[in-house]
């Protein structure tokens, strides 16, 4: 028998979300260095924008998905509150579109690039070519590794245009989503992971396999186990088929972890369990709100989910702004700005409704803020992001 679980309230991630910091080679000084470039949509088109004669890049895995048109939506608001020009390119978290969705955004006259690229790898190639260019770039939902990348790394420290990170502790999300299955009784657990080798999922299953260890240390005679990943990419048809696949190989499974892919695996996968008869037997979480988060809950199509980070381009966005105009400057060999951006995690509808009313039906930022927030300090723009919660935004919006 399954235990019963306590509701788990939507909470941030205690401790580690307020580590904004600056890190490096060295320690760094001032603001932000030059940046990585990103693009616009699928074909390149620009977004509505701008007065001034500043274009930043995004170099996106998808524009039109669940998170990230949430992503363009938010880094659209900012671009036209301070007039500036944006453009996309959609990459697919595939290596080569992502070296060359740089390129495409250096030639289009970026004067910085924000991109969330999948492996570390590919930032050799985009530094260089930003550096080449003249153009800034930084990271988002992404930071390079020092000890699994060390001479991409290195590549770093050793250009002023890259600015540096945003991202999330993705171990300790691993870690907290399989403690809620483990912790309702879950067991087996099927894995479904995105592209190979992409860095964020490294470090969330490093959270998954952290928290199966610790539980099975404990409880030598209740065991759980997860499998290898199966790799869906980004499609909710690969993420249908994969989700298939765990089960009829697993027909012990109990629960499944899609890790991410922008929200189009989840999809894909809830269907096709859906079709089969399967909501509601098998406990779903994964990371990447979707549009009907609340309804999957009630449904019992979700059990529970980490999100809320659409933000984190945001920052990444002022972090290239700044760098752009001169205001933050990386000391030489540093690796630049990092900031830690926190999660938000929900496990029943209830939980679900403040974020929606707070974050999905009005924007976390005014117009009117983001106006301010670019004219923040690093100091104070990091504030900004681990202070950013429900509660956060009540607070500044109530009067």
């Amino acid at each position: 028998m399954k235990k019963k679980m306590k509701r788990l309230g939507a909470m941030l991630l205690a401790g580690t979300m307020a580590a904004s910091m600056l890190v490096g080679c060295g320690s760094a000084s001032g603001g932000a260095a030059p940046a990585d470039s990103s693009g616009g949509s699928a074909d390149g088109a620009a977004a509505p924008a701008a007065t001034g004669d500043i274009k930043i890049g995004v170099s996106i895995w998808s524009s039109t998905d669940v998170l990230g048109s949430q992503c363009k939506k938010i880094v659209d608001k900012a671009a036209k509150a301070n007039g500036v020009e944006v453009q996309y390119v959609d990459q697919g978290h595939v290596s080569e579109q992502v070296t060359a969705s740089v390129e495409q955004l250096c030639a289009a006259g970026c004067k910085g690039i924000i991109i969330c690229n999948s492996a570390d790898s590919e930032m050799t190639s985009a530094i260089n070519t930003c550096t080449e260019n003249g153009v800034y770039i930084a990271q988002f939902f992404r930071i390079i590794s020092e000890k699994n990348s060390p001479e991409v790394y290195k590549t770093a420290c050793n250009s002023k245009y890259y600015v540096g990170a945003v991202h999330e502790d993705e171990i300790t999300n691993g870690y907290t989503l399989v403690n809620l299955l483990l912790e309702k009784g879950d067991r087996n657990i099927g894995l479904e992971a995105w592209t190979v080798g992409d860095a964020t999922f490294q470090l969330r299953w490093q959270g998954y396999k952290k928290a199966v260890e610790e539980w099975n240390a404990a409880h030598a005679d209740d065991p759980a186990t997860i499998t290898e990943p199966v790799y869906a990419n980004t499609s909710s048809e690969e993420g249908a088929k994969a989700a298939m696949s765990l089960y009829n190989s697993n027909p012990k499974m109990d629960a499944l972890i899609v890790a991410g892919g922008g929200g189009d695996p989840l999809v894909g996968s809830i269907g096709a369990y859906a079709n089969e008869g399967l909501t509601g037997k098998i406990d779903v979480v994964s990371t990447d709100f979707l549009d009907d988060l609340a309804d999957q809950l009630k449904s019992g199509g979700m059990f529970a989910e980490s999100g809320g980070h659409f933000c984190d381009p945001l920052f990444a966005f002022f972090l290239v702004l700044n760098a752009v105009k001169g205001n933050y400057v990386k000391e030489e060999g540093t690796f630049g700005y990092e900031i830690l951006f926190p999660y938000l995690y929900v496990s029943s509808p209830d939980d679900y409704a403040n974020y929606e009313k707070y974050f999905v039906n009005d924007d976390p930022y005014t117009e009117e803020e983001m106006v301010e927030m670019a004219g923040y300090s690093f100091e104070d723009l990091s504030k900004a992001a681990s202070n950013l919660s429900i509660d956060d935004v009540i607070s500044r919006h109530s009067n």
